[in-house]
């Protein structure tokens, strides 16, 4: 473990989060850089410059005390200095977001397709969890899972940063009941319900996941729901997916396998040209319909259901 992981888990910062958003963070290694400036432009090349040197100019960026560091500070290494995540041009997400269950320990909401779960890239207001920590006004909410930004459905929250790893135990240890709907093409040759396994692995530098040979590490439960015929992509079915473990695109990855990829998905297969970020037409057809647990703080078995339909017009 790094000197800069071993401190993170007693951090304080000494900024307020804004709007919903907590501030971030970078460790400061030992190096050349001789000026805090020298080694920020280093970091952040995809910063410009001169917005670089204006952030710093106004006391945007400090160190674990709150004291604003200047481009020309002198660099001081193992140490944390903070700052909050500008996003130019964030392109808004323009759906609702229900709360379906709150109480002191948990929220569950109901997360439309397009939004992230979580800040990240070039998603920071229009997340998830900004909107979440926005309605109750309370930064210290925090993520269980995530869902993929395509994927709509029940997404959970913890409001008491002591019992999150309680309730993420419950992710790890495969002891959540999820299930899924999927609107795909329909594939007669094969014989439903089915398990389907395989070993999917993340290839060093990319986004998409691949099937292996080798011994699995995912599995889907996967039946049809109901079959009909679509003007436009013919013969299709709802599926129903409960995933036993939680890999990146792991229903994704099993359907497209099946020779049946899930409809609006512009991952799988691959090789297809990127969606515009503000094109809200074509919602990936996939679902997360309900999460079912016990609670480990009640001991109660919860249920919580999406309100939400697939967008496809059924015959």
């Amino acid at each position: 473990m790094t000197k800069a992981a071993s401190r993170s888990e007693a951090l304080v910062a000494p900024l307020a989060a804004k709007n919903g958003v907590a501030p971030s963070r970078v460790w400061l290694p030992k190096g050349h850089w001789t000026t805090m400036g020298a080694f920020l432009s280093e970091r952040f090349k995809y910063v410009a410059d001169a917005d670089l040197c204006m952030r710093l100019a106004r006391g945007d960026i400090v160190d674990t005390a709150g004291v604003a560091v200047r481009a020309d500070s002198p660099y001081q290494a193992e140490q944390w200095l903070w700052y909050f995540r500008q996003v130019e041009n964030e392109i808004p997400v323009p759906f609702d977001m229900p709360i379906l269950y709150a109480d002191d320990c948990i929220i569950a909401v109901d997360k439309p397709h397009f939004l992230a779960s979580t800040p990240g890239g070039k998603y920071l207001q229009h997340t998830a969890l900004t909107r979440v920590r926005q309605h109750f006004n309370d930064a210290t909410i925090t993520p269980l899972h995530r869902l993929d930004r395509e994927t709509a459905g029940v997404l959970l929250f913890c409001r008491q940063p002591a019992l999150r790893g309680v309730y993420q135990s419950l992710f790890q240890s495969q002891s959540i009941d999820k299930t899924y709907e999927a609107i795909a093409k329909s594939n007669h040759s094969l014989t439903f319900p089915l398990v389907y396994k395989s070993r999917i692995v993340a290839p060093k530098g990319q986004f998409l996941m691949i099937e292996q040979d080798g011994e699995p590490n995912s599995e889907t439960h996967i039946q049809v729901l109901r079959r009909w015929h679509d003007a436009q992509h013919g013969d299709v079915s709802c599926y129903l997916l409960q995933p036993i473990t939680g890999r990146k695109h792991q229903l994704r990855v099993h359907l497209n396998a099946l020779g049946t990829p899930i409809l609006h998905d512009s991952y799988y297969p691959a090789g297809q040209p990127p969606l515009a970020p503000d094109d809200f037409r074509h919602p990936l057809q996939l679902l997360a319909r309900s999460i079912g647990f016990t609670d480990p703080v009640t001991q109660t078995y919860r249920t919580f259901q999406s309100q939400q339909q697939l967008k496809l017009v059924m015959a």
